[in-house]
């Protein structure tokens, strides 16, 4: 049986001499992993250069009931990238994204709104021409609608508190210290419910963001079990210390 589909690619391993195994995350079938044979030779018909990370790709691939891996038959890309592989801003941002839609993502099955969502965002990242130094804290907020703790509750005089154990907005300080102060609630909550593109529009600083980047990936090792150390987070903080 062979699958046609659009893919966006997680990882990707050297094996053997000429061959790479990689995980894709799929929109027919989730998260799915592929021999691709002969690729790092120098005739290959398949370039290893088509199957980077991040790559956003259509594949035609073999599926077997109860293999966890089979090969691929064809592929070629969906999306050429014409930003994120030349700026090294565009590109470490892109990394962390991966990374984290990486170690969040358990799913086998398929979820088409969560691809969509990832495949925009990628695509969003190379395209736009307007500033970048939001866009890495948007895509945070954004998929935890897809992962299930978006946070709930409006920010208002009020409730101008986020609890970050218990993912809403809130009256008065909780009984303990996991939480969001007023103006760092303001910040989340205002980029929680912008659009794309009106992330040019939100004026923040260089501490502000990196705080609430703190911050955000407190909330989600509360709520994702075994939440890995995100590897490309010092790279990105280093890349981002530059902006204003």
């Amino acid at each position: 049986m062979l699958l046609k589909t659009r893919g966006i690619i997680f990882r990707s391993v050297k094996y053997g001499e000429s061959s790479l195994i990689l995980e894709v995350y799929t929109e027919e079938r989730g998260i799915r992993k592929y021999i691709v044979s002969g690729v790092r030779k120098a005739r290959s018909s398949t370039p290893a250069s088509k199957l980077q990370l991040m790559n956003l790709v259509e594949l035609i691939a073999y599926e077997r009931p109860g293999k966890d891996m089979t090969r691929i038959k064809e592929v070629r890309p969906s999306l050429i990238y014409t930003r994120i592989p030349f700026e090294v801003e565009r590109g470490t941002i892109g990394l962390f994204m991966l990374e984290v839609a990486r170690n969040s993502i358990r799913e086998s099955e398929e979820n088409p709104s969560l691809f969509e969502f990832l495949h925009e965002a990628f695509a969003y990242l190379d395209t736009t021409t307007g500033p970048t130094v939001n866009i890495h804290l948007h895509f945070l907020l954004e998929l935890t609608a897809h992962l299930g703790f978006l946070p709930s509750g409006d920010f208002s005089e009020a409730t101008p508190i986020f609890d970050l154990k218990e993912g809403q907005f809130i009256t008065g300080f909780p009984g303990h210290t996991e939480y969001l102060d007023e103006r760092r609630s303001a910040l989340m909550y205002r980029l929680l419910h912008a659009d794309r593109e009106e992330l040019a529009t939100i004026t923040t600083t260089r501490d502000e963001r990196g705080g609430l980047l703190t911050d955000l990936l407190r909330y989600y090792r509360y709520h994702i079990e075994g939440m890995r150390e995100i590897n490309s987070l010092p790279i990105l903080r280093q890349v981002m210390a530059g902006k204003q």
